[in-house]
């Protein structure tokens, strides 16, 4: 088997000159950026711009990373787009706050790159697809040659990890994401769903920013943490194999990776990788905090209802509001999947009975007004 290759290189801080020189250092440990870009290509720089937050939170991709890998592409001679579908509405008001917030905007305007507008969508035919051999994707990545993935390294309340294949959930507009969620609650089914999404995106490449992460309660209210490294590779799936390694997780713990074990697309092991650039023991911290996200695996059908219902309140984690953070902006109302969120005195209340644990209202809070509760049964088996 011919190994993918990952490219390790250290940055330790958002100096714009650390880190193009890290960038450049990474293109050339993929062999060089004319073997993935010609000049004169159009390549779309998909980011990770989750919601409004600002770059030293760490739950966006860093503005001096876009920067950087968007220098280093204009100075080459591609047209460098910049864009996303971030949570929420996919609207042209609705970017620009993103965008601003984010700092986006102004390294737009510095680099000459293109900010996307275009809220379009439409439905492609997806072939290497297991579940969805159709979808709806921003028409955005239509108008491109190429698309290169820049993620965040991140933890996850839902997906345990999120890195280079998740990002490309972005390419679903909008609420259409929500749709995903709710017709494929189930984890497993979802992951699926995530990795087909990454084949129909088809990324030349992936960056993913690891310089500052996030750990914890991800993929927006959890703690920044220096990691210190830029990665980059042609696989996505391979990328995200060394990026859980760097953090300590067993790659196999994560949804995605497994169902691309499952469908032999990677071995969820660094046996089928060629790392390039640095060691991976240079980056590796023991004490990542990953967010407890196992259920357990006792009920079966044969159980009688009331014994599958106790089982599934005890393991199950479920969200719980914060009404003393909560500005009452409405935003987990609006992106709740099931619709099972409502206002009462401008405060959210759910019917937890319907709750798919896709953990939307978290991840799109502004404010970390949600926690994720996780029953002592569930905190007590996680670790073994």
């Amino acid at each position: 088997m011919d190994k993918e290759k990952v490219s390790l290189v250290e940055c330790r801080e958002y100096d714009y000159g650390l880190v193009k020189k890290s960038i450049v250092e990474s293109f050339n440990n993929l062999g060089g950026i004319e073997k993935y870009i010609n000049k004169g290509d159009k390549v779309l720089l998909k980011l990770n711009l989750l919601m409004k937050k600002k770059p030293e939170e760490a739950a966006t991709t860093h503005p001096i990373f876009t920067k950087a890998l968007a220098e280093v592409l204009i100075d080459y001679g591609a047209k460098v787009v910049i864009g996303d579908s971030p949570g929420g509405p996919f609207s042209v008001k609705m970017l620009k706050g993103v965008y601003q917030v984010c700092g986006i905007d102004k390294i737009a305007n510095e680099t000459g790159a293109i900010l996307n507008y275009n809220t379009n969508g439409l439905e492609v035919s997806n072939p290497d697809g297991k579940y969805l051999k159709h979808l709806t994707v921003a028409e955005m990545i239509m108008d491109v040659d190429k698309i290169i993935s820049v993620s965040k390294l991140k933890t996850h309340g839902l997906a345990v990890f999120t890195g280079a294949v998740k990002n490309m959930f972005g390419i679903v507009p909008g609420l259409i994401k929500a749709e995903y969620h709710l017709t494929m609650p189930d984890i497993e089914a979802f992951s699926d769903a995530l990795v087909d999404i990454c084949l129909c995106g088809k990324p030349t490449l992936s960056f993913m920013d690891g310089i500052v992460g996030m750990e914890g309660h991800g993929p927006s209210a959890g703690e920044p943490r220096e990691i210190g490294v830029v990665l980059a590779s042609s696989s996505p799936y391979h990328l995200d194999v060394v990026a859980t390694s760097i953090i300590n997780l067993k790659p196999i713990e994560v949804p995605t990776i497994k169902r691309c074990v499952e469908r032999n697309i990677c071995t969820g092991t660094l046996e089928d990788i060629e790392i390039i650039g640095e060691e991976i023991k240079k980056f590796v911290i023991k004490d990542f905090v990953i967010p407890e996200t196992r259920t357990l695996k006792l009920v079966r059908d044969w159980m009688p209802q009331f014994i599958r219902i106790f089982i599934d309140n005890m393991t199950r984690p479920r969200p719980i509001f914060s009404h003393d953070e909560c500005i009452g902006c409405r935003d987990c109302e609006e992106a709740c999947p099931p619709k099972i969120i409502t206002m009462k005195n401008n405060r959210p209340v759910a019917k937890m009975e319907d709750c798919i644990r896709c953990f939307c209202c978290q991840e799109l809070c502004p404010k970390k007004a949600v926690n994720i509760h996780r029953p002592w049964m569930l905190r007590k088996m996680s670790k073994y």
